[in-house]
């Protein structure tokens, strides 16, 4: 009797769970008849939707390659219509601009910019910032795939190489003040009284680690590697601008905490990102290079020839390591000097047959030697130059348009040389002159 009434129990349950499962299955069929078309058709619907809801529009900071490249602000304001009015931080021309948007089906659904806008500068390929960079352009992309929506932000991925790009809602503050991110550039950049050294130091709660930092402004991006013996850690990444400080890309990663928004402090131009739990990463000016070598020794007495050379007409002209400085220095050059005259070169002959000199080449009027003994500063690992003569006439003084920028190579303090890293478009080595009391660098090649 009990085993009878243990099959009835039992067949009811069965019966129960398929007339449970036959309604689910509808559910199931219609999702799984529903045809590709449709299902795109739908996504269409809802990026469209998407797109319209937010009131004043959507923010992107697009970083085209975070290995070689920084971020660049990009606002869009869509309309109905197929319109949208777009700005960007890409230049100084942070005006709002009209063109055409679709949001186009294929085998998936992507937004594309269908006429020319400030988005498309990142495309052009004959637009590029550094000569590794030509015929490649920003590498950027106008045609973005939609990957969906999460936590009110949209997802998608470039046409071009598949990197993720979100679109967040933007405020009226973002339109108001997107020309504050080149100001913010300038801060990053550094002006002409600031040091011209910088660490990026990492705290992770318990130990801190120091980097060098050095920043390209025509490619937003940062190299930082680091100073300490059998600690090979480095970071690099991409730089984009906020009216407040910066934001990376990669993440700087400390103590297992991804750090990307640094915000900016005018007193020292420091730029802080912090964690939780006394983890944090602050990029800072020092006044001496984290890490001091022994190249000012090509210019001491008894070593071979040695020539360097910086060329206006060159791409030393164009390196990131001059400072602002030096470039200031070279406009007060052309500036004392009469209409059709103008600094052409800067060159460095150490150990020459006829001494140690400085070499300034001109158009339109003769050169000049600046003749001057090297003393060594072993501790500080500088040289020291001192004034001997002009053109080897010892009682001629310094020339009134050559003064302000020769007496950064004749500073007291000394000069610091620094084999670099970097190439500018050839082979050649690169060495740098850094005035030990003063943000005044200069860029060379060293020629023999």
């Amino acid at each position: 009797m009990k085993m009878k009434q243990l099959y009835k129990y039992l067949f009811a349950a069965i019966l129960i769970l398929q007339l449970t499962a036959c309604n689910n299955n509808t559910d199931a069929e219609q999702l799984f008849n529903e045809t590709p078309t449709a299902r795109l058709n739908q996504q269409k619907s809802e990026l469209n939707d998407a797109l319209l809801s937010s009131q004043y529009g959507w923010k992107a900071v697009y970083f085209t390659d975070n290995t070689v490249l920084g971020g660049y602000t990009h606002l869009f304001r869509f309309a109905e219509d197929g319109t949208v009015q777009m700005a960007s931080d890409f230049d100084a021309d942070t005006k709002t601009y009209k063109s055409e948007y679709a949001i186009q089906v294929g085998s998936t659904v992507s937004l594309t910019f269908t006429t020319k806008n400030r988005i498309h500068l990142l495309s052009d390929s004959d637009n590029y910032p550094i000569p590794a960079l030509r015929a490649k352009g920003y590498l950027g992309d106008f045609q973005f795939l939609y990957y969906g929506q999460e936590n009110g932000e949209i997802i998608f991925r470039t046409n071009r190489n598949n990197r993720e790009l979100r679109f967040v809602k933007a405020t009226a503050e973002d339109w108001l003040n997107l020309d504050q991110n080149l100001v913010m550039e300038q801060n990053v950049i550094g002006g002409e009284e600031r040091p011209l050294f910088r660490l990026l130091e990492t705290n992770d709660g318990t130990t801190v680690h120091k980097f060098d930092f050095s920043f390209t402004a025509a490619t937003r991006f940062a190299n930082s590697n680091s100073i300490e013996s059998g600690y090979s850690v480095s970071y690099n990444m991409g730089v984009g601008y906020t009216p407040t400080g910066i934001i990376v890309s990669p993440a700087v990663e400390v103590g297992g905490q991804k750090l990307s928004d640094f915000t900016y402090n005018d007193a020292d131009g420091s730029f802080t990102a912090t964690g939780t739990g006394g983890v944090s990463a602050v990029i800072k000016y020092t006044t001496k290079p984290l890490v001091l070598t022994d190249d000012y020794k090509f210019l001491l007495p008894g070593q071979p020839l040695a020539w360097f050379g910086f060329f206006v007409d060159d791409y030393t002209i164009d390196s990131p390591a001059n400072s602002p400085l030096f470039y200031a220095e070279l406009e007060k050059v052309n500036a004392a000097l009469p209409a059709g005259q103008s600094i052409a070169s800067i060159q460095i002959y150490a150990n020459h047959s006829i001494g140690t000199f400085i070499y300034y080449t001109f158009v339109g009027r003769n050169p000049l030697q600046h003749h001057v003994t090297v003393q060594e500063d072993a501790v500080g690992k500088k040289a020291i130059l001192k004034h001997k003569s002009w053109n080897g006439n010892t009682t001629v003084a310094t020339p009134a348009f050559l003064a302000s920028i020769d007496k950064y190579f004749m500073d007291p303090e000394g000069l610091y040389v620094k084999a670099e890293s970097f190439r500018l478009f050839y082979s050649d080595p690169v060495y740098t002159f850094t005035s030990a009391s003063s943000p005044f660098r200069m860029t060379t090649w060293k020629l023999q």
